[in-house]
């Protein structure tokens, strides 16, 4: 996909985990949920053969972003929260988890959470980046 900002990919037997790095906005969901799989001081700072899957998927699925990713060797992915729901946080960004097409300057992307910039001063367009006044 284009556009992507820093997006690497940590593969283990039964998960395959992408991070996106441009849209992390350190929520630290994973870091509090696995800290065995994502420890920040260590190279790589995913290791997703230290969890099983499900677990695994579990505490992704908590990322509000939506940098953090998955899906299951089996072919399994996220499955959508039915229905999307929409929050608006005190700085204005918006807090987005459902069945989404988000429409970015590199065309359409299938999404199951993200964090929308609020205030139009955003570098990731249309994502929430915490540049403009609505992530201070």
């Amino acid at each position: 996909m284009g556009g992507e900002s820093g997006r690497k990919t940590y593969r283990a037997e039964s998960i395959t985990v992408t991070f996106e790095a441009g849209r992390c906005l350190h929520a630290a969901e994973c870091v509090h949920g696995l800290p065995e799989v994502f420890d920040t001081a260590k190279r790589p700072w995913i290791r997703p053969d230290a969890s099983t899957a499900e677990r695994l998927a579990e505490v992704v699925r908590r990322c509000p972003s939506g940098a953090l990713r998955y899906e299951l060797v089996d072919g399994g992915t996220e499955i959508p929260d039915r229905p999307t729901m929409i929050t608006r946080g005190a700085t204005g960004q918006l807090t987005v988890r459902g069945d989404l097409n988000v429409d970015t300057p590199q065309g359409v992307r299938s999404e199951t959470r993200a964090v929308l910039c609020g205030c139009g001063q955003s570098r990731l367009q249309p994502y929430c980046d915490h540049a403009g006044p609505c992530g201070r």
